[in-house]
C-alpha cells in the first residue's frame, strides 16, 4: 500500500511546520526556497507491536522547547543497505530489540513524507515495517547519534486504539491502518 504526500505549497510547509512545531507558523519565501530544495533521503520505520499497543518515541526537536511528538523507530538508510537492513539497524540502535529478519514483515507501506524542524526541512521516501513481539518490552537504546540522543525524550507503549486520544502528534497517524495491511 502506498500513501503519498507530493504536492508543496507555502500553506502546506505552514502547516507541517504548525503540526510540528504546535505554534502559529508563518512561512517566509526563504522558508518555502529552503523546504523546496530540500535534503532528500530514504529511510526506514517500523511498527513495533504486541497486538494491543504500539512502540513509541517521544522524539523533540531542540530548536523548540516544549516540541514533542511520538514516532515510530526508524531512520535513514545508510549506503549499501537494502530498506530490509536498515530496518534492523534502525530497530536495534532505538530499541535494543535484535530480531532475526523473517520476523519483519513488509514492508506494509510506502509514502513520501517532508518533515519540518527548526534548522532544515527534510523529504523523505519511507518504507513501513512491522514487527510483533509477545509482551513489551523495555527499550535499550544502543548507538544513537549524538543528535538522536539530544532529541529523544523516552518512549511508551500506547494502545493501539487511543492513538488519537495523545496530547502529542503521532507520526504516522496511520499506525493502526498499517498493522491491519501486515
Amino acid at each position: 500500500m502506498t500513501f503519498k504526500e507530493s504536492s508543496f505549497s507555502k500553506a502546506l510547509l505552514e502547516e507541517r511546520l504548525r503540526d510540528t512545531l504546535r505554534a502559529p507558523v508563518f512561512a517566509s519565501d526563504e522558508m518555502l526556497r529552503r523546504a523546496t530544495a530540500a535534503a532528500r533521503r530514504r529511510g526506514t520505520r517500523v511498527v513495533v507491536t504486541d497486538r494491543s499497543s504500539v512502540l513509541l518515541l517521544a522524539d523533540t526537536d531542540p530548536g523548540v522547547p516544549g516540541s514533542r511528538w511520538w514516532v515510530t523507530p526508524g531512520g535513514g538508510i545508510d549506503a549499501g543497505e537494502d530498506d530490509r537492513t536498515a530496518a534492523l539497524r534502525e530497530l536495534a540502535e532505538e530499541t535494543g530489540l535484535v530480531i532475526e529478519e523473517t520476523r519483519l514483515i513488509g514492508p506494509v507501506a510506502e509514502r513520501e513524507v517532508v518533515h519540518g524542524y527548526s534548522d532544515r526541512i527534510l523529504t523523505q521516501q519511507e518504507s513501513f515495517f512491522v514487527v510483533v513481539v509477545a509482551e513489551p518490552f523495555e527499550p535499550e537504546p544502543a548507538g544513537l547519534t549524538a543528535s538522536e540522543l539530544e532529541r529523544l525524550d523516552g518512549w511508551a507503549w500506547h494502545r493501539i486504539d487511543a492513538l488519537d486520544e495523545l496530547a502529542e502528534p503521532v507520526w504516522p497517524a496511520v499506525i493502526p491502518q498499517l498493522l491491519e495491511w501486515a
